[in-house]
């Protein structure tokens, strides 16, 4: 088995648009990369502000799952590499649970529960997405939201220029169901390879969430390993210089499935 298949996970408040130089850079390395969308994200992000699927209010952590489940299941490769960014870190953490991934890669994952933190960035830039006195409303940050939340090391002009490109209406299920029973995740099963990747600067996922969540995982026999990348914020995905850390997953990557049987 060579292990080329690779399936993309988006995380919140975008769709599989966000990976498409990803997709491009990892097609040239030789893999099958799939990008599937969360349920109701299918579309053009601008268009999707301005006319959302009103059905994505009520889905939760784990129909999302469950969707990803089902589009592995009818794959080739029954068991692909997975790749996720922010919420999709933590879609990637529970497929791998569920053995449905030969490696996991975590990048500025979102927390399992009951991994926590109360470091004042991660409550400013969460709590407008999972206030509970806003019901199944969507959620929409607004620019000024995504540049302290997400772009931070970016300048305003950056931010607001990724933000156009990428940003859409969210489900506010998602986020307050991974605090939930949907985001629990067993510490003690062994598990195949994960690969945590986090970001120094980042607001919405601080660097410190990232090491608890690499120090829960209690598997002597499993790996789990982490590397950090310096001056980086959420948007590590798509700012500058973002190969070099997809060069660093291409070559963790490498590394680690040639060790596989």
């Amino acid at each position: 088995m060579h292990h080329k298949t690779i399936v993309f996970i988006h995380g919140l408040h975008e769709n599989a648009h966000s990976w498409s130089e990803w997709k491009s850079f990892f097609e040239k390395l030789g893999y099958t990369c799939h990008t599937p969308n969360y349920p109701y994200h299918e579309g053009i992000p601008q268009q999707l502000r301005r006319n959302p699927d009103k059905r994505l209010a009520k889905v939760r952590l784990n129909d999302v799952v469950a969707h990803y489940t089902q589009f592995i299941d009818q794959l080739e490769d029954p068991k692909p590499i997975l790749i996720g960014h922010s919420m999709g870190g933590l879609i990637v953490q529970k497929l791998i649970q569920a053995q449905k991934g030969t490696l996991g890669i975590c990048i500025t994952s979102a927390s399992p529960k009951g991994v926590l933190t109360f470091k004042w960035s991660f409550i400013k830039s969460n709590i407008g997405t999972i206030n509970p006195l806003k019901g199944n409303s969507l959620f929409c940050g607004t620019k000024e939201w995504f540049h302290y939340a997400i772009c931070n090391t970016l300048s305003r002009q950056e931010s607001d220029a990724i933000y156009e490109k990428t940003i859409i209406p969210e489900s506010r299920n998602i986020p307050r169901s991974s605090r939930m029973n949907d985001g629990k995740i067993d510490f003690n099963q062994p598990h195949a390879p994960l690969l945590f990747i986090g970001a120094e600067k980042d607001h919405i996922i601080p660097i410190g969430l990232n090491i608890k969540n690499v120090k829960a995982y209690k598997d002597k026999q499993s790996i789990v390993e982490f590397k950090e990348f310096k001056g980086r914020s959420h948007s590590i995905c798509v700012q500058t210089d973002w190969q070099e850390v997809a060069r660093f997953i291409a070559d963790w990557i490498a590394k680690n499935t040639s060790q596989l049987s």
